[in-house]
Order: C-alpha cells, then structure tokens, then sequence
C-alpha cells in the first residue's frame, strides 16, 4: 500500500509541476520567475524517479554515474570543440557551470536516459542494440522538441541561429552508445514512474513549441 502510495503520489507531481511549468512559460510576464525555477525542477524530477527506483545495487550506482559523468563529459568537449553538436554555448538557465557547461546537464542525460530505458526494457529483451536505436530515435526526437524551448529560454544558443543537422546526429550516436551501457549493466531496470515523466515532458515540450515559441 505505501508503495502504492508513493507511486501515485509520485506520478501526481510530475503531472502537476509539469502543468504548471507549462502554464509559467506560456505566461511572458511570468518567464523570468519559471526559468529561475528551472534547476529545482530538474532536480526535483530526477529525485522523484529516484524515489521511485527498484534497484539501488552498486551496478544501478555505476550505471548512474557513468550516464552523469559521460553526458557532462561529452558536453563539455562539444562546447569546447564545437566538433560533436556544432557550435553553442550554454546559457544561464540550467544554472551553476563548470568548463562552461551546466553542471545539470548531466542531471537531464539521467532523467532522459533511465526514463526510456525503464520504458522500453520489456521489449526487443534480448536484442539490445535493437532496443537501444530506438531508444536512440525517441532521445533525437524529445531533442527536436527541446531545441526551440531552450533557445528562447536561454538553455542554450546556437552561433548560426540554427540548430545544425550535425547535431541530430550526433545526439543519435551518443545516446545510443549511453543506451548500450545503460542495457549492458545488470540491475533492475523497471521503474513505475518513468512513462509517466516521459510523456510529461514530451508533451510539455511540444505544447511550448505551439503557444511560446
């Protein structure tokens, strides 16, 4: 029953918060508040699926940090470089930076990865790199939403005012190889929230591309 509990509970705040966000960034008066907010949303996301996690072993702690530390790592080389996404910097938004990249953004690989790797574990279960392009295919598209969002909200910016085919690709690729780990490592991988924070967010995404953007 607690369970249960929590699940329904974790599922309502997701919903809620997302509804909220939605209905702060669609407000322009209300814009500078919800993107000061940001941040906490993120975290406070990322701490729900972590709730709401089955398996805390020392594979699901390994599987954690190497996502965090991998989607950092590789946004900290595309700033510099501009030779993986393109040429863009991060803005103020997702808050404190280190090497000029949001120290969230390891936070959002997280939230994006475990989500679609829980959604999609029960199917294609022992053709993993089946599995994974596809995962990789749901990543490129939920990037193709955000891409907008985050330009006019100062997430980032691009140096030719347009998100380069590059880019795509190159989300593509990486996520699929983050996939690819995040399959091979052994741990549980079910978690009852993570559809719910996934369509939440995808439709977030694309409601801001239709009344903000």
């Amino acid at each position: 029953m607690k369970y249960l509990e929590k699940t329904g509970l974790s599922k309502i705040f997701i919903i809620v918060f997302h509804l909220v966000g939605f209905v702060g960034f669609s407000i322009p008066h209300l814009h500078d508040f919800f993107i000061s907010v940001v941040p906490f949303h993120l975290l406070l996301m990322a701490a729900i699926l972590l709730m709401n996690q089955r398996d805390f072993s020392k594979n699901f702690w390994m599987g954690l940090v190497f996502i965090y530390l991998a989607g950092y790592g590789v946004e900290v080389v595309g700033v510099a470089t501009g030779a993986i996404f393109g040429s863009y910097n991060y803005g103020e938004t997702l808050g404190l930076k280190l090497a000029q990249v949001p120290l969230l953004i390891g936070v959002n690989w997280v939230i994006l990865i475990f989500c679609v790797g829980a959604v999609l574990k029960k199917y294609f279960k022992h053709q993993r790199n089946i599995k994974s392009m596809l995962a990789a295919l749901i990543l490129v598209f939920i990037d193709f939403l955000i891409e907008p969002v985050a330009i006019k909200f100062d997430y980032w910016s691009w140096t030719d005012l347009f998100v380069p085919l590059q880019n795509y690709v190159a989300w593509y690729i990486v996520a699929f190889i983050l996939m690819r780990v995040y399959y091979e490592i052994d741990f549980k991988k079910s978690n009852p929230v993570a559809m719910t924070l996934l369509i939440s967010q995808v439709l977030f995404f694309i409601g801001l591309n239709v009344t903000a953007v």
